[in-house]
């Protein structure tokens, strides 16, 4: 067997509150950048399943920026790392440069493609630099901040300028190369955020947390106009993008709009149209990010929502769609027509995917509670979070009904739902189990052992659950009595997670010592051996529907796809799946398997039979 990568689901970019983020891209491809944790994601705007990803840095990236020819992609991290990789087959890396002492902002490259500039936090140190891309060494020296520099632009024509401009609610300019300090502007009031020189580098433009924005003449840095205050933004400005021709700028603000504003022949802005992004008003729906892509006007907003507006027809609905932002811990596939997958990541965010079409809306619900657990039939979603609560929530279509809130007396370390009677729940407390039969407590067993793992047959007669200790006790339910049948010692580390086959003569277990392990149902004996080929603890298991391979998912970043009537040698494996670790595991059909991750990604493999 092998496998090959259908389509990824990609992550949105990492947001912050009261901060902006640059995202950039290249006039001749229509990929933009951005970061999410250690990863640089390079997502195609014409086709938004086709993304791709680097994640050679060993702290957070911050900025990520295409090169003048397209050819090599620089991108800093919160260590004051630059990497230099090249765009394409491989992203082999050119240089690594520590360049600031503290976290890098902005970066930027000279228009012949020999120099960067970059600015960030200085730590006490120099707050931006400017260096030659294969030597490393400084060409200039930029005094004048005080304060983390936010953003830095390089003139797009000779002669050559720099711009910075920072927390210390100034706009330093400089000359050269080598370049030294030539003027300071300090006509903003507050932080400033972004600042931006035209595409032919006769204007430059710097918005500010003042609501602001300011242009000046490119060679001299003298102040020629300001944007209007008339219909103006009315939240801090956090990023302003130049339009292909020069005329236009588009800015976005904490006050949830993007507005495109006409630069007049005097130099002063007015607004040509405010564009609404949509949502539901709560602070999610603050803009702290856009670029003009030639004719894509992308925006951000804080909860990771992105719209893609057509620069031709700024009235036409944009194209919006969202993700995770953080790692995605449990999938789970509803067998509707078409088939869809939901994913759940720790904060509470419940996404649906449709394969070959992507991200489908987000599942809203009354109580947007952290989820730790999660498991869902055709009418319900059951979840837990970080208290005693076990929510149920009726599915209806698209939409979350009103749940209702159980308390089960101690943080649930499990869920597992008897498919065919869904009234009935099996949670995993640390002492023992808890049988909820609808929104009732029916039984609270206190078994002497600690639970970490447990699961329901779909009849909802017998339950297995697996023990710090590494046993599997298998017991029968009747009622609201649970008798206790059999234990199973092969693992030698703590369960982490067990399920029945789906058509319920085998069941699998897995612990935190690497090993899996597949059990005939009617024997109770091995069924499949020596599945120890992860190199940590497993995370996941996923049965395909035939019932006829196993799929394991690890902190290692493997998935590794057994067929259960073959020796486990003959194994799939794929390696670095998700950068972080693999953290849910799902078969969307007998031959495709939707994993999940700490890099926020959603990948769907195909398993091609031999």
């Amino acid at each position: 067997m092998s496998s090959e990568l259908l389509e990824s689901y990609a992550c949105m970019p990492s947001t912050e509150r009261g901060r902006g983020i640059l995202l950039s891209g290249h006039s001749k491809l229509n990929n933009i950048l951005y970061t999410n944790g250690r990863s640089v994601i390079i997502l195609n705007l014409d086709n938004l399943l086709d993304v791709s990803v680097y994640g050679e840095h060993a702290y957070p990236a911050t900025v990520a920026r295409y090169s003048p020819n397209g050819e090599w992609i620089a991108s800093g991290d919160v260590s004051g790392t630059v990497r230099i990789w090249g765009a394409y087959n491989e992203n082999v890396l050119k240089n690594e440069f520590k360049v600031l002492s503290g976290r890098i902002d902005d970066l930027q490259w000279s228009p012949d493609g020999l120099r960067i500039v970059a600015s960030g936090d200085g730590k006490g140190k120099s707050f931006v630099r400017a260096f030659m891309w294969d030597s490393g060494s400084t060409v200039g020296d930029f005094d004048g901040h005080s304060r983390r520099v936010l953003s830095c632009a390089f003139k797009p024509t000779r002669p050559f300028r720099i711009v910075t401009c920072g927390e210390d609610f100034i706009v330093n300019f400089y000359e050269g190369p080598p370049f030294k300090f030539k003027l300071s502007c300090r006509d903003h009031a507050n932080f400033v955020n972004c600042v931006r020189f035209s595409p032919d580098g006769s204007k430059f433009i710097s918005v500010s947390s003042d609501k602001k924005g300011n242009i000046y003449e490119g060679k001299t840095a003298e102040k020629i106009g300001e944007l209007s205050a008339e219909d103006g933004h009315t939240g801090s400005i956090y990023a302003v993008t130049w339009s292909p021709d020069g005329k236009q700028v588009l800015t976005v603000s904490a006050d949830k709009t993007a507005k495109v504003w006409d630069i007049l022949e005097d130099g002063n802005g007015m607004v040509k149209k405010t564009l609404a992004c949509g949502g539901s008003g709560g602070v999610e729906d603050m803009l702290i990010g856009c670029l003009w892509q030639n004719n894509h006007l992308v925006t951000v907003s804080l909860g990771g929502m992105i719209n893609i507006f057509s620069a031709t027809d700024l009235d036409k609905e944009p194209i919006t769609f969202s993700g995770h932002m953080r790692n995605v811990t449990s999938l789970t596939v509803l067998n509707s027509v078409p088939k869809s997958i939901l994913s759940t990541s720790y904060e509470g965010l419940i996404v649906k995917w449709i394969q070959g079409k992507g991200f489908c809306g987000k599942l809203q619900r009354k109580e947007n509670s952290q989820i730790k657990c999660f498991t869902a039939s055709e009418e319900e979603i059951v979840t837990s979070g970080y208290d005693n609560k076990v929510i149920r929530v009726p599915l209806q279509g698209e939409q979350c009904e009103d749940g209702v809130l159980v308390d089960v007396g101690s943080q649930p370390k499990d869920l597992s739902v008897a498919l065919l009677s869904p009234e009935l729940v099996v949670i995993a407390i640390d002492s023992g189990v808890v049988l909820l039969q609808g929104t009732k407590v029916v039984s609270t067993l206190n078994l002497g052992f600690t639970v970490t793992a447990s699961a329901i047959s779909p009849d909802g007669t017998e339950a297995i659950l697996g023990g710090q200790d590494g046993k599997l006790r298998i017991y029968s339910i009747n009622g609201d009595t649970i008798t206790e049948q059999d234990v199973l010692e092969k693992h030698r580390g703590a369960i982490s997670v067990i399920r029945y086959s789906p058509d319920v003569s085998m069941f699998a277990s897995a612990d935190l010592n690497r090993e899996a392990v597949v059990w005939d149902r009617s024997t109770r004996e091995v069924k499949l051996k020596n599945m120890l080929f992860h190199s940590a603890r497993i995370n996941c298991l996923a049965w395909s529907p035939d019932s006829k391979m196993v799929a394991t998912g690890s902190l290692d970043t493997c998935v590794i796809i057994y067929d259960v009537d073959k020796p486990a040698a003959s194994r799939i494996t794929i390696k670095g799946a998700h950068l972080g670790g693999v953290y849910g595991l799902v078969f969307i059909d007998d031959r495709s398997v939707a994993s999940s991750g700490e890099d926020a990604f959603i990948r769907v493999w195909k398993v091609i039979p031999h």
